[in-house]
Formats: C-alpha cells, sequence, structure tokens
C-alpha cells in the first residue's frame, strides 16, 4: 500500500493505494468515504488480491483530507478528479469501477454523472444502501422529515474532520425529551455544536429527475449493481435507483439493514447468508468484460424461508378490504386524537388500551395457510382529519401465533385536504419481502404520527423543522372504503442470486 495526496480545488484529498502483485496494467476500484479511509484497509486488500487496484480515499475536510467538508456538495467534482488522476497512473488499464455503501455510494454515483468528458466518469458503479443525495435522505418521498436517522448522523459526522457515533445517544441520555424540543431547526445548540449544514439539509429541494433521484439517474449508460435490505430506511431509494436507471443495471435485496449481512434481521435464513465481497468482484468482472446481459435484472430474498427470486416480476395484489371476513377488523379508534404533545412513536410496538384512543388499530383474521409477500404494499385509506394539515402514518406488524410483533411495513404521507373532508388517498408502505406463516395475523396501526423516526407535524400549517407551536388534530377512519393491497408471490421459481446478478 502507498497514500498520496490527490490535489483538487480548495483541498488535497489523502488517497490509500493497493496494488495487486505483478506487473498491470490493472483495472481499478475506487471508494471515497467520510467514514475514515483506514477502515476499509481489508477490503481494499480482498480487491488487491483478485486483480484490482483499490483505491480508498477520504472526501474533502475528513479525516486526513484537507477543505472543507460540506456533506453532498462536493463529491461529483472531487470523484472527476481523482478518476483522472488514476487513469494517469502508470498501474491503471483505465479501466474503473466506483463502489461505496450510504455516503460512499453517493459519490460513486456523483462520479457516474459528472461532466461530459468520459475520463472523469467510471465504467461500472456498485453502491450499496445508497443515500441519493441531500434533499433524498431527508424527506420521505411523501414529504414527511426523517428525524432522528438525520439527527443521528449529523451530531455524528456534520461539520466535523472525524465522526463520533455515540453522539446523538449521549445527548440523548442526558436530555432524553432532545429531539421534543421546538424548533427542530435549532437542534444544533442543544447539541452544543456548531452544525450550520444542518439547515442546508431541510432547505435542500429534490431535483427533477425521473423518479426523484436526482442527477443520478441521467448519467451515462454504465452498468450499474445497486444493493441493499428490506430493513434499511433507504430501499425505496434503491430500488427506484435500478428502476430508472438509463443503463444496464442489477439489483440485490437481502432481509438485512443499513450494514447488509452484518446485520440481518430476523427472518434471515442461511441461504441469504451471500458473501457480497466475491459477488462484487464477480460482478465487477463481468461489469468491465462487457458480460453482463441488457436491461434490468437481479434477486431479492424472501424473509422467512431460504428462497430468492427475480427482481422485477410483478406481484399478484390481493385486496383486503377493512371490515371483510378476511381483511383487517376494527378493533379500536374509529375516531382518535392525533396529538404531537404524545405522538405515537416508531420505537414502541407495544399498544395501551386505556385512556382516549391515539390510533385506529385493525387485525386480520390467522392466516389459513403460509403467504408469500413480495412486492410493494399499500394502503388506500378512507378518512378524515379536522386540520389543515394531516400526516397518516400506517405501521403493517406481523403477530405470531404466540402474540410476538414484528414489523413488516411502515408508510407515512403528508395531505392538505380541506378539514373535514372526506378523502380517499393512498399510503404506499414500500417494499415487502417476507413468508408469513400459517396463523400470522396482520396489525394495521393507522395515526398521525411515527416519532421519533419522522418529525412530527404540528397540525398548524408550519413547517415541522421551523414550527414552534402543536395543536392536536381529530381523525376518523372510514372502514368503508378503505383497503390493505397485499403484494402475493404467486407459482415463482427460486433462483441464484449470484447468477441473477452477475449475468
Amino acid at each position: 500500500m502507498r497514500t498520496t495526496e490527490i490535489a483538487v480545488p480548495g483541498a488535497r484529498l489523502v488517497t490509500d493505494i493497493h496494488l495487486p502483485d505483478g506487473d498491470g496494467p490493472f483495472p481499478a476500484v475506487v471508494l471515497r468515504t467520510p467514514y475514515d479511509r483506514r477502515r476499509h484497509r481489508a477490503e481494499a486488500r480482498g480487491w488487491a488480491a483478485r486483480g484490482f487496484a483499490a483505491v480508498v480515499q477520504d472526501v474533502r475536510g475528513r479525516y486526513a483530507s484537507r477543505g472543507h467538508w460540506h456533506p453532498y456538495r462536493e463529491e461529483a467534482a472531487d470523484g472527476a478528479a481523482t478518476l483522472r488522476r488514476i487513469r494517469d497512473e502508470a498501474w491503471s488499464d483505465g479501466r474503473i469501477v466506483a463502489a461505496g455503501a450510504s455516503y460512499a455510494a453517493h459519490c460513486a454515483l456523483a462520479a457516474a454523472h459528472g461532466d461530459d468528458d468520459p475520463a472523469d466518469r467510471p465504467d461500472a458503479v456498485i453502491a450499496a444502501v445508497p443515500a441519493l443525495g441531500l434533499a433524498e435522505t431527508a424527506r420521505e418521498a411523501g414529504g414527511v422529515e426523517r428525524l432522528s436517522a438525520r439527527a443521528g448522523w449529523w451530531a455524528a459526522h456534520g461539520d466535523r474532520p472525524d465522526s463520533d457515533e455515540k453522539a446523538l445517544a449521549t445527548a440523548l441520555a442526558s436530555d432524553p425529551h432532545l429531539l421534543e424540543h421546538l424548533p427542530l431547526a435549532t437542534l444544533p445548540s442543544r447539541l452544543g455544536r456548531d452544525l450550520p449544514s444542518w439547515a442546508a439539509l431541510w432547505e435542500a429541494a429534490p431535483a427533477g429527475a425521473p423518479g426523484g433521484l436526482g442527477p443520478a439517474v441521467s448519467g451515462p449508460r454504465v452498468p450499474l449493481l445497486v444493493v441493499g435490505g428490506t430493513r434499511d430506511p433507504f430501499l425505496d431509494d434503491a430500488i427506484r435507483l435500478w428502476r430508472h436507471w438509463g443503463g444496464t443495471a442489477r439489483l440485490l435485496i437481502g432481509p438485512w439493514g443499513h450494514g447488509l449481512t452484518a446485520e440481518p434481521g430476523p427472518e434471515a435464513r442461511p441461504g441469504h447468508a451471500i458473501a457480497l465481497g466475491e459477488l462484487y468482484v464477480r460482478w465487477a468482472r463481468a461489469a468491465l468484460g462487457g458480460a453482463l446481459r441488457p436491461g434490468r435484472g437481479g434477486a431479492i430474498a424472501l424473509g422467512g424461508s431460504e428462497h430468492w427470486y427475480a427482481a422485477g416480476t410483478p406481484a399478484r395484489p390481493v385486496a383486503r378490504d377493512f371490515g371483510s371476513p378476511a381483511g383487517p377488523r376494527l378493533l379500536h379508534g374509529e375516531h382518535f386524537t392525533a396529538d404531537p404533545q404524545r405522538p405515537v412513536r416508531s420505537d414502541e410496538l407495544a399498544i395501551g388500551t386505556g385512556g382516549p384512543a391515539d390510533r385506529a388499530v385493525l387485525v386480520t383474521p390467522p392466516l389459513p395457510r403460509p403467504l408469500d409477500l413480495l412486492g410493494s404494499a399499500e394502503v388506500r385509506l378512507r378518512a378524515t382529519a379536522d386540520t389543515p394539515s394531516a400526516d397518516w402514518a400506517v405501521r403493517v406488524v406481523a403477530l405470531d401465533p404466540e402474540g410476538r410483533a414484528d414489523p413488516l411495513a411502515v408508510g407515512v404521507v403528508r395531505r392538505a385536504d380541506p378539514p373535514g373532508a372526506d378523502a380517499r388517498f393512498p399510503v404506499p408502505l414500500g417494499p415487502v419481502a417476507r413468508r408469513l406463516p400459517a396463523g400470522t395475523r396482520l396489525r394495521v396501526e393507522i395515526a398521525g404520527h411515527h416519532f421519533p423516526a419522522h418529525a412530527r407535524n404540528p397540525h398548524t400549517g408550519e413547517d415541522p423543522v421551523h414550527a414552534t407551536r402543536l395543536t392536536a388534530s381529530r381523525r376518523t377512519v372510514r372502514t368503508t372504503g378503505s383497503t390493505l393491497l397485499l403484494p402475493v408471490a404467486d407459482g415463482r421459481h427460486p433462483v441464484d442470486p449470484a447468477e441473477e446478478t452477475c449475468t
């Protein structure tokens, strides 16, 4: 390994280069990260042992690299400069794979939609659990602000040269009500940190590319591999990226969280223990060698089983009308109060039975046989709010025969219907990939908040980030006209995930 600096306007980027044995030239894998390049040395040695030059770089203003750290601002230009430098090296054969996870995936994608000079762009991209951009990470597609995850990231990494992964947990231990104080815009002062980029997060506007994915979609038609997890908060973005990408694209989704195979969900099975490093190498060789068949493909694991199924195969939508014999039956909360002073919490599955209703709760009958769900779920809701702005949070929880609860899907949308209007609207619940055993019941919760995962709607019409006043919102859920749509996988044949992804 050797360490060098790559000069870019206003910064010098410290870069580790791991070369394979032999004379070369070699294809390169480039990973640009804000999380300390030294954490990737084992990964880099693995690439080098398989014939790739591994280039790992601290992004501008982070760890050893100089310059000012402005999240999501400089990565396209800095990535282009890095790729130009690599292609000028004697050991480089000119072919480059840009790779990374989370923010590093953003860096890889930013490089892919650089300027018009092909030398500034990679020849292939690996994007795992991608954080697509500033605005895309700030809010759900329906406009609702992601609070705890963004607060945690900014407390740990924002406007500083290094990281403190425990920063938010430490602050919450000192003040358990930290995220409840208003306005949310002043959170940095309560953390005791200067965080100018916190305001920029909420001011950012989504780019206007297809799917709301920013310029990444309009980049060159280079091959793309997207990897995600069904328990990862960026799963929707990963699938939309794959779906809208202009070139050959492959998708691999497992029963994992943001840490992928290092963070398996309880529904993971031994057959889901993919060796991702080996798969990345195989895919990179195929992508650089022109061996991938054109178009979209890939595989999605069915949690609770050993099976993988081909990505992109349409599911059979099955409608379960509220109140029907096979559908969700209302237990309580047809009329409830969404009170931001006492919001329904995203981090608690228990439901209190005393006091005024804070949500509508419905439960299906036990499943008479196992049910495989693979695709996008949705609730079509008929409901009323007495405030001009109202968030509708729907959580579906799987209850096993012993009553143990496991979250299955969540969706949150913001509505601005006339107060008291009988509104009908969809609440997308995102992708589901799960086998539900016989005897499972589905609990459907409909609330006005999903806190602290999402910011509280103050119901005053103010922006939740800057609101200083909260008021309650009275809600009514109409069972007639409301439906749960489930994506049922029928007649599918299991596939080999490596074959589906790498050919």
